[in-house]
């Protein structure tokens, strides 16, 4: 019996998850999208989830806090009640593409604009523990089978030292431990759970770290191709990867970048 299929994208209204649900709904599979945005921004998201609509898949969009469990469990269990209605569904995909964190010193001539603990907390919890919630939520209630993929976004950040990165830089390398984790404990259920670490790309979330221009600038002159990733690069990657039930590349940081990450120029 053919499956209907489902991905759920953790900040699907921008960035890496705008792109990768546009590339999985033209593909035919139904978008669950997660997004945190100010009424300023609604009405680009609507037309974002109208362009999904017309790839005539079905769309649900949530304006929540991916780290709040209550909104999680509200989410969840709204899943659960679409499912009841549909033939052999499942996820097929989870992306993990939150960017919401505090960019602060750690140190500072004047201690009261360093990071605090709250936002330290805040921001590994966002970047990091979430992707821990939502997979546990999701296995816990059989949503996800053998077969199924689960992407979350790292970055070069996770291994290096960037101004004012210190707390993203930390729950980059949260993140890419708790792949590991969820790949080990998921093998046997033959899902494959791996990050993507992107080359440089011009996102919102890039642009609101301080010097963006400057990073860029770097990695263009570093990328053998010429050019920055684009969230498009990433999406391509999944679409071309989920179709696929082998769930032997698991436990992975997969570099999609052009070859950026392989010079010192």
């Amino acid at each position: 019996m053919s499956k209907t299929l489902y991905a759920l994208i953790l900040g699907a209204s921008s960035g890496f998850g705008k792109a990768i649900s546009s590339a999985l709904a033209k593909d035919g599979v139904n978008i669950i999208g997660v997004h945190l945005d100010r009424a300023s921004a609604l009405k680009s998201v609507e037309e974002h989830i109208e362009n999904l609509r017309g790839f005539g898949v079905e769309v649900y969009f949530y304006n929540a806090n991916a780290a709040d469990s209550h909104k999680r469990q509200m989410i969840m269990d709204d899943i659960e009640k679409i499912f009841k209605t549909k033939s052999n569904p499942c996820i097929k995909v989870l992306v993990h593409s939150l960017a919401f964190g505090t960019l602060r010193n750690f140190i500072e001539d004047n201690m009261e604009n360093a990071i605090n603990q709250k936002q330290l907390e805040m921001t590994i919890d966002v970047m990091a523990n979430s992707l821990v919630y939502w997979t546990q939520d999701i296995i816990a209630r059989k949503l996800m089978i053998s077969g199924g993929k689960i992407f979350a976004m790292t970055s070069s950040g996770s291994s290096k030292v960037i101004h004012y990165y210190g707390a993203v830089s930390a729950a980059k390398a949260c993140l890419e431990s708790h792949i590991r984790q969820l790949a080990f404990e998921l093998g046997s259920k033959g899902i494959a759970v791996n990050a993507i670490l992107a080359g440089v790309t011009d996102t919102p979330a890039l642009n609101k770290i301080p010097n963006a221009e400057i990073i860029k600038q770097n990695a263009l002159r570093r990328n053998p191709q010429g050019r920055l990733t684009t969230p498009e690069d990433i999406a391509n990657f999944i679409l071309d990867n989920y179709k696929r039930d082998s769930h032997w590349m698991t436990g992975s940081i997969i570099h999609i970048d052009g070859g950026e990450s392989i010079t010192e120029l």
